[in-house]
């Protein structure tokens, strides 16, 4: 196909691509500054932080589904040429992100105690105490979280990526400064880093909507349309956004119950565990980093109905997604040696750690990019149904089962775990591969 009929040329995925790499690779450096300044608040402190944060990261799926269902209904009104639909999609998406998150906010602060006792009730008082200081704190931060993910969804949606990157430069500055201060400085414990965070939210949440009211860009928010309910609109957003977030509901509940598995190892085995699990996140950026290109690029086509540049893009971007996550994968394992440096760890230890890397980045680069980013695509073409049942059956029946048998009953342990991840990705990656080749996704329509 001639590149000069398609609407993004290979410059035009590089200004997608690279921003968002770098912001995702920006807020994981971030997330390992974060953690060392918190251990200087003490092992409660710690605690405390790492066991809201697994609390938090619910919600955060949450409010991450309901963005990328707006993300895919904005990019394909994009895609038709109707900016005006595009703004009031993102103006309701706003309204209901803010609405919604307003909600669960209140809940948390309300029932925190109760839900911290339900889920870790058999925590040393010091650490329950941080556990309610950081939680009140963190839901006070829930409807700036939803707001920054609604006003990124509409930037995303245009490629212009630069400008959540920008922003989550200064967010983390902010947060991190912050932390220095709250924790070094003042002396204020966990509040010293929830504090910060909930600062660098609200900055973010601000400076987005801001931009988003401009009147430069193609889609903008619209006080009128804010303030309405439209009901055929958001249905159009939940649509995609309900079966993605019952998609990672399941998902994070079946990592808690893979954490109860892992648990059952020696101490070593869970010490290596936790250690890989920390470069997993490094090695898979790339990966990651390519989902939104995805939404963005497959959304416009199909929203003109230009299932052709669809089928070129998924080609294409599936290259990009391969070729990038295969170099950063190998990258970060010629790396690893240098990181175990830094941990006091016995050589046993270590050496199960190379390994563990390996099995992942071998498949994050060769399968998650078909299991992971291209089902974004998929999603963005509104085959949302389909991928939310084989996500949801392959991480229960491959990934949970199969950790099972490999790490328990086959003695495997956490190499058992990592072979059922592994597997979870193949069997995803095989069915997405056949369904994107069967063309079935190009009878969807969003909008």
């Amino acid at each position: 196909m001639d590149n000069k009929q398609m609407p993004f040329s290979g410059r035009n995925l590089r200004e997608m691509i690279v921003p968002l790499f770098l912001e995702q690779l920006l807020v994981m450096l971030v997330g390992i500054a974060d953690t060392l300044v918190v251990s200087y608040a003490g092992e409660a402190a710690v605690s405390g932080v790492s066991l809201v944060n697994q609390f938090n990261t619910i919600f955060i799926y949450l409010f991450t589904a309901l963005a990328s269902g707006g993300a895919v209904v904005i990019s394909q009104y994009i895609g038709r040429k109707d900016p005006e639909s595009a703004g009031k999609s993102a103006s309701q998406l706003l309204m209901f992100g803010t609405v919604f998150s307003l909600l669960i906010a209140v809940l948390v602060l309300v029932g925190n105690k109760q839900m911290l006792g339900l889920l870790f009730g058999k925590v040393e008082d010091s650490v329950m105490d941080a556990c309610i200081t950081y939680l009140r704190i963190s839901a006070y931060s829930y409807p700036a979280l939803a707001v920054y993910n609604a006003g990124a969804a509409v930037y995303r949606s245009l490629g212009k990526t630069k400008v959540t990157m920008y922003i989550s430069v200064l967010s983390n500055i902010i947060n991190v400064v912050g932390n220095v201060i709250g924790v070094l400085v003042l002396h204020a414990g966990v509040a010293g880093v929830a504090w910060p965070s909930l600062v660098a939210r609200t900055f973010s949440a601000v400076a987005i909507t801001a931009l988003c009211f401009s009147k430069r860009n193609e889609v903008v928010y619209r006080t009128g349309w804010i303030f309405q309910w439209d009901m055929d609109g958001l249905k159009r957003i939940w649509n995609v956004a309900i079966p993605n977030g019952v998609e990672n509901g399941i998902f994070q509940l079946v990592k808690v119950a893979l954490s109860s598995i892992v648990a059952m190892f020696g101490t070593y085995q869970i010490a290596a565990n936790g250690v890989a699990q920390s470069i997993w996140s490094l090695a898979a950026l790339a990966g990651v980093a390519m989902g939104p290109v995805f939404i963005t690029v497959i959304g416009q086509c199909m929203g003109n109905r230009d299932t052709e540049a669809a089928d070129y893009y998924f080609r294409e971007l599936s290259k990009i997604t391969l070729i990038l996550s295969a170099a950063w994968n190998l990258l970060v394992f010629v790396l690893t040696p240098l990181f175990l440096q830094f941990y006091a760890l016995e050589p046993q230890t270590k050496q199960l750690v190379v390994w563990l890397v390996l099995i992942h980045n071998v498949f994050n680069g060769a399968a998650f990019p078909f299991s992971g980013a291209l089902s974004n695509g998929l999603r963005a073409a509104g085959d949302v149904k389909f991928t939310m049942y084989v996500s949801v059956i392959s991480t229960i029946a491959g990934r949970l089962l199969f950790s099972y048998l490999l790490g328990i009953v086959f003695h495997m342990g956490v190499i058992g775990i990592a072979i059922a991840m592994v597997l979870d990705w193949v069997i995803r990656a095989v069915i997405f591969i056949w369904r994107l080749k069967s063309g079935k996704w190009k009878e969807f329509q969003v909008v």
